[in-house]
């Protein structure tokens, strides 16, 4: 199953999330949702992410552990590159070699965009305080597991990234949290905590990548469905043939 179709099917495309809610709902795999409010209805748990009805995400009643009132507070200044602006244009030499790597690893490169944007806000010759390198920020023993050379070579970097990512997607049977709570925090944390780690910069991390894809899913569906209300109203105004 690509990771495009497993996002779209699963709800994960409505998972932005406000760092700041006031409540968070534990799931019994270990990640935490935060949202302003939420309602029942029937099985399902609907979590409001913000104070505007319009972005929700609906959950199992069954699948939630346990409401807490916590507060997630976003990554500090002083983590480095993990900070993420996600407005960072990318360039189009880096768009495809994007494109080309979610294809030859069957990821949605929006996915893989928003990653990027979360490891090093775009920047190839980024180096984390933990020595990760370049665009995906690979560690330098990770790298050379993955045949990598130059850390700071783009396609190298994110041909290797997106690899990794689709590795820990099949490790996690197409769980795409807790793939980025290994890829954040190590596998082996992911491990021990039967889930996402109870880490706040992890927590941060995850709700940013899903709150960058979400943003931009819901901008494409905004284009799409304007250019049809385009081409309805060209349709509408042109006059019947034959006149």
């Amino acid at each position: 199953m690509s990771m495009r179709k497993f996002l779209t099917i699963s709800g994960l495309v409505l998972l932005a999330t406000a760092l700041h809610a006031r409540e968070t709902a534990v799931l019994r795999n270990g990640f935490g949702i935060p949202h302003d409010h939420r309602q029942q209805l029937g099985a399902t748990t609907r979590l409001f992410l913000t104070t505007s009805e319009q972005e929700y995400v609906d959950v199992r009643s069954d699948d939630i552990a346990s409401f807490e009132k916590e507060e997630i507070a976003p990554p500090s200044p002083d983590q480095g590159v993990k900070a993420t602006t996600p407005n960072v244009q990318i360039s189009a030499s880096l768009q495809d070699i994007v494109e080309k790597a979610s294809r030859e690893n069957q990821l949605d490169s929006d996915f893989v965009h928003a990653v990027i944007r979360a490891e090093s806000n775009g920047k190839a010759n980024a180096v984390s305080p933990k020595g990760a390198q370049g665009l995906m920020q690979l560690m330098p023993q990770t790298a050379a597991k993955l045949g990598v050379r130059n850390s700071f070579d783009p396609g190298e970097n994110v041909s290797a990234g997106t690899k990794y990512l689709r590795d820990l997607l099949a490790r996690y049977q197409n769980d795409p949290i807790r793939a980025l709570a290994a890829y954040n925090a190590g596998a082996g944390r992911v491990q021990q905590y039967h889930g996402v780690p109870p880490y706040k910069e992890t927590r941060a991390y995850i709700a940013s990548i899903i709150r960058d894809f979400n943003r931009r899913k819901l901008e494409q569906a905004r284009v799409a469905k304007n250019s049809r209300k385009s081409i309805q109203a060209s349709a509408a105004n042109r006059p019947p043939i034959g006149d």
